[in-house]
């Protein structure tokens, strides 16, 4: 069996002619990437360029597979790709203000728009603050190319200045990571880790490159051959699943598509919503999926999970067949997994063959695409599918909707507002074409639950790793893959601090955010806890950001970035404040909602326990009655 050869995408703009070869003699008159640009006539053609630096290589290799957004923050290892990088008329560099927030908005590019993304740092420091969002972009499988200088070869393992071995550090939470110490195997290292980060199940891949392989003088060429012999990803469905499958649903009488993050990576929404309307069998999707098929969709029964709703919950344990897409089973779903859906046959369809079977045994596992899989699943089930055997089971899931819906109940003796009714009211007046972008804990769950999504890729959060800090860089991100969508970043008070220093990123690169900090003067999510398990001991939760004090006051920081700086403390003031938001679209915006400290995130299934205990409210489960005809009744329980 010979050695595959993965071909690279094609060069993103036009490169010269075949065999001409460019011949420099002096290192200033290097041609520029955009004097490159300018004489070369086709671009499917092959290009050699002599005598060029490693690090003009880099630029080149960007340019060619098609980069136009990079963040980072130079530094001595890395510098000598900044030099060069400033003549590309075809990557723009986003300057931020910390590492991490260089990571975050690649993210939030990639999440957006389903491109790589790309983010470049220095040795040392610079490299290990790009760990938390590369780990973060592991979790989420989102496609990530992490970019950092190295020091020069000679001196690796001599504890060098501003030396961290970033390729073993990252090397459990990247697909794959080089360590580049020959200039040559610049173009190869760069268009193998986009197709590694971008095919099969997305993920983030480290390019670490030596200082003087970036100065050194080689010889540029592309395409490269990439030859990867061990990586394999398999998109195609094996048919005799896909059958077997179809024989499942055809023979189901309860099922409920369980629809993950993959479905959206996989960019499979349509296909989706096809196969739903094609077997009218009810759906869930997960914190990832929000967006898969419209919540408007009579046959979505809203997020399962931890703080899902009690109809996505209760159909899924109570569900004969789970036909899962491009989910994994978190815990965050599954609850206790002894216990998560007890009477459920499984099929388990993703691109990543590790996942299947890992937490909960498929009874039919698919390893492929999860686009083409529901291709295949939309023929052998056939335009003649009977759907009629599910009518009883849609008509029960559909009253668990009309009785326990989603709500909140407003604290009548609070001053502050009801946070859901803040998230609630931006959503509405924003629209289905915003995108909106979360940090992690309470704001999130409520930003997930009252928030309606309409479309992939129009909710972005840290589902895995849960990163706080995440969402005001990757609205950036965002906004600067999408610059005609309006962006906001709901954060929490907690949040907003660990990386609002890329709003000076936003206000000098004009990427006008919208940034809604749900301000319950405490890390919210942690505070819950302690009043549900804790017997109310408040231990080190009180961020003292509007009760008692203002440290800081975010409408005079969001003044001092050169932002605009809104309040809003009073329910009536919500919409006006909000259109006001909306009506600003030359700088970036922040309003600090203050709401209620107090309230909490419902339904809510405690970690460790059954999803049958999902609870409406605090000391609120609902209980399952049979009627005479055997049906689940539901009915409130305190």
């Amino acid at each position: 069996m010979g050695r595959r050869v993965f071909l690279c995408p094609r060069p993103a703009h036009p490169l010269p002619a075949d065999n001409e070869v460019i011949p420099v003699t002096q290192a200033k008159a290097v041609p520029t990437p955009s004097d490159l640009a300018a004489r070369a006539p086709q671009a499917s053609q092959p290009v050699q360029i002599e005598d060029v630096s490693g690090a003009q290589s880099l630029v080149l290799s960007l340019e060619s597979v098609g980069v136009d957004t990079v963040f980072g923050i130079p530094g001595g290892a890395i510098l000598p790709a900044y030099d060069p990088l400033l003549d590309s008329v075809k990557v723009r560099h986003v300057l931020v203000r910390h590492e991490q927030g260089a990571g975050h908005a690649a993210q939030g590019y990639a999440s957006a728009t389903g491109k790589v993304g790309v983010c470049m740092a220095t040795s040392g420091p610079g490299a290990t603050n790009l760990v938390t969002p590369i780990a973060d972009a592991y979790m989420d499988s989102v496609p990530l190319v992490a970019i950092t200088g190295q020091v020069s070869s000679r001196t690796i393992g001599t504890d060098a200045f501003q030396e961290a071995d970033i390729r073993g550090i990252t090397m459990p939470i990247t697909k794959h990571n080089y360590l580049v110490t020959d200039p040559a195997e610049i173009p190869r290292a760069i268009a193998e880790a986009f197709h590694v980060a971008a095919t099969g199940r997305p993920g983030p891949v480290l390019v670490d490159i030596t200082k003087d392989a970036l100065t050194a003088t080689t010889t540029f060429r592309w395409p490269p051959e990439i030859d990867l012999p061990g990586y394999h990803p398999v998109t195609r469905p094996h048919h005799k699943q896909i059958r077997a499958a179809a024989d499942l649903i055809r023979s189901a009488e309860r099922p409920v598509f369980y629809v993950g993050g993959g479905v959206i990576r996989a960019g499979a929404s349509d296909r989706l919503r096809r196969l739903v309307e094609q077997t009218q069998i009810p759906l869930v999707t997960t914190l990832m999926a929000r967006g898969a098929v419209p919540d408007s969709h009579d046959l979505h029964l809203g997020m399962p999970g931890m703080h899902g709703s009690v109809s996505a919950v209760t159909a899924l344990q109570k569900a004969d067949l789970l036909i899962t897409l491009g989910a994994r089973f978190d815990d965050r779903v599954t609850g206790e997994l002894s216990s998560f859906a007890p009477e459920a046959k499984v099929i388990h369809a993703d691109i990543d063959p590790a996942e299947i079977s890992k937490n909960r045994v498929a009874d039919v596992p698919i390893v492929g695409d999860c686009g083409e899989v529901i291709e295949d699943l939309i023929a052998e089930l056939g335009e003649d599918f009977d759907t009629s055997r599910y009518d009883e089971w849609r008509a029960r899931t559909q009253r668990w909707v009309r009785e326990f819906p989603l709500g909140y109940t407003p604290d009548e003796e609070a001053e502050a507002i009801a946070p859901q009714y803040v998230i609630e009211r931006i959503g509405a007046l924003t629209g289905p074409e915003g995108t909106y972008v979360a940090g992690v804990g309470q704001h999130q769950m409520w930003a997930a639950q009252f928030v309606q999504y309409e479309r992939p890729n129009a909710w972005l959060n840290s589902g895995g790793l849960g990163t706080m800090g995440y969402s005001v860089p990757a609205a950036m991100g965002a906004k600067a893959a999408e610059p005609e969508r309006t962006v906001w970043a709901i954060d929490g008070d907690g949040c907003f601090q660990m990386t609002n220093q890329e709003l000076a990123t936003c206000v000098i690169n004009k990427i006008p955010i919208k940034v809604a900090i749900i301000n319950n003067s405490s890390l919210g999510m942690v505070r819950q806890w302690q009043t549900l398990f804790y017997n109310e001991r408040y231990s080190n939760t009180d961020l003292h950001t509007a009760v008692g004090s203002r440290v800081p006051d975010f409408v005079k920081l969001a003044d001092a970035y050169g932002c605009v700086g809104l309040r809003c403390d009073k329910p009536e003031d919500v919409d006006a404040t909000i259109r006001k938001a909306l009506e600003i679209n030359d700088v970036p915006v922040v309003i600090d909602f203050v709401v209620e400290r107090d309230a909490m995130v419902w339904p809510m299934v405690p970690a460790g326990v059954s999803n049958d205990m999902v609870t409406m409210a605090r000391a609120m489960t609902p209980v399952w009655d049979r009627d005479d005809d055997g049906d689940d009744v539901p009915r409130e329980e305190s």
